[in-house]
């Protein structure tokens, strides 16, 4: 069981619609690349506009945002061009880095103190020595490699006390995560600058002796977070926002099956404590099941020749290759996928509790509250307030409580939606609809403000 207070759903974000998809879909976190440094350099990966403007998004949510710089950097980048790209995204929140480069770790660690460092899987650290010199060198989580078994994830976390994530759904390598040289001697273009051509793929004498069929890991999901691993990640971010929606939800179903309801902490809703971890209950194989159905719709979704559960539980296999690929006149079951265009367009809606008081002569005035709003595992609130124009006498027509409910209720696209709403008012008042319809905006304006500003740091 993991030693720490929440169980996080990660997904992929290669574009700024796969992270909004996958945020709907119920990630609790996404990890994504910018203009540089990214182990995926040809994903639609946002400017520093966008990054900033993606980090506030997830805040706004409650939900969080790392930032890939997981590639191996030259002596010129280290010393001028990655102070100027992390810079900005540090002061406007980036809830954590994730590093390959030791060089890129210290630089960090020295330059920005306050940002949580995330040691790559392309870094290899595979057994409780590295585990805990990373901890000693200031990292706070370690993405572990996809070639460890369960018994080597619970040694390491037994033996350490930083946080651990794992690979949970999506591509293998065919060589350690990260560390192939294939791509870069036979065409240029090194996996360690991000920028892997896949040749593993490739047909070697007319077979594809090492095209690695996918992971999926739904039926051993209990016996992976009860051996010690906090963050269940999902790879995909050359993929597009409704493979990343699909495959979240699929997952965030199956996560919900090990958080019970009690009085713990909660993430997004959702239980997260140890207390209401049924780990417990799921940690050998009984009484655990998965539905077909939802194994089939991820295969609709992605299929390279099938699934493998990848080493968790085997060192080795044929059964792990996809010798024949997939088809290459694939079928794919529209009318089962179209239940996730749900996830690609529309808005996550907060839930705000407010109150409206309408005095004769004053102000308008309107407060609203989120109070059950997560930041990592540290339940907190915010409110704010905002105030309108003045209030007048009715001379024929004055407003009832009926006529301002349905003018404040028109919050759609806002990202907010009533929880409660108590209307203070005197009898015989009057306000133009365009004066409500400014003081919401202005109220929710200033949460969103309140919200994002929680999260600026300085350097």
């Amino acid at each position: 069981m993991t030693k720490h207070d929440y169980v996080e759903l990660l997904a992929p974000a290669g574009s700024d619609e796969s992270m909004r998809a996958a945020f709907r879909a119920g990630a609790d976190a996404a990890y994504i690349g910018g203009t540089q440094f990214g182990a995926r350099a040809y994903a639609e990966n946002p400017d520093d506009e966008g990054l900033k403007a993606a980090i506030d998004y997830a805040h706004l949510h409650g939900r969080r945002l790392y930032l890939t710089v997981n590639t191996l950097l030259k002596d010129k980048e280290l010393e001028q061009e990655l102070d100027c790209f992390l810079n900005p995204l540090y002061k406007h929140g980036l809830d954590a880095v994730l590093v390959q480069d030791f060089g890129v770790l210290s630089f960090v660690k020295e330059r920005y103190p306050l940002l949580p460092i995330h040691i790559s899987t392309q870094m290899t650290v595979a057994g409780t020595y590295g585990a805990r010199l990373a901890a000693s060198l200031g990292a706070e989580r370690l993405v572990l490699p996809r070639e460890l078994s369960l018994d080597e994830i619970r040694e390491i976390h037994a033996a350490s006390d930083i946080e651990l994530e794992s690979f949970i759904h999506g591509a293998l390598c065919y060589c350690y995560s990260g560390q192939c040289l294939m791509s870069s001697l036979i065409g240029g273009r090194s996996g360690n600058r991000g920028r892997c051509a896949q040749t593993c793929r490739m047909p070697v004498n007319g077979k594809l002796l090492m095209n690695m069929k996918d992971i999926c890991t739904l039926d051993i999901l209990p016996q992976i977070v009860a051996a010690g691993v906090c963050s269940l990640k999902i790879e995909g971010r050359m993929k597009g926002p409704r493979y990343t929606a699909g495959v979240v939800s699929i997952y965030r179903k199956y996560l919900d099956k090990l958080l019970k309801k009690g009085d713990g902490l909660s993430v997004n809703g959702r239980k997260a404590g140890e207390a209401s971890f049924a780990g417990g209950r799921y940690g050998g194989s009984g009484g655990w099941t998965v539905d077909p159905a939802d194994k089939e719709l991820l295969r609709e979704l992605f299929d390279r020749g099938g699934f493998s559960e990848g080493y968790y539980r085997r060192h080795n296999g044929p059964e792990m290759i996809a010798v024949a690929g997939k088809p290459d006149r694939r079928i794919v079951d529209e009318g089962m996928l179209s239940c996730l265009d749900r996830y690609l367009e529309g808005e996550i809606e907060e839930a705000l509790a407010g109150r409206l008081v309408l005095r004769k002569g004053r102000p308008a005035a309107l407060t609203v509250e989120l109070k059950t709003f997560v930041r990592g595992s540290a339940c907190r609130g915010f409110s704010a307030s905002a105030r309108g124009m003045v209030v007048q006498e009715a001379k024929s027509r004055p407003l009832d409580e009926s006529d301002i409910r349905k003018q404040m209720g028109k919050t759609g696209g806002s990202g907010y939606r009533w929880e409660s709403l108590d209307i203070d008012m005197e009898d015989g008042v009057f306000l133009p609809v365009s004066a409500l319809n400014a003081l919401r905006r202005d109220a929710f304006a200033g949460i969103s403000e309140e919200i994002c500003d929680a999260y600026r740091r300085d350097v």
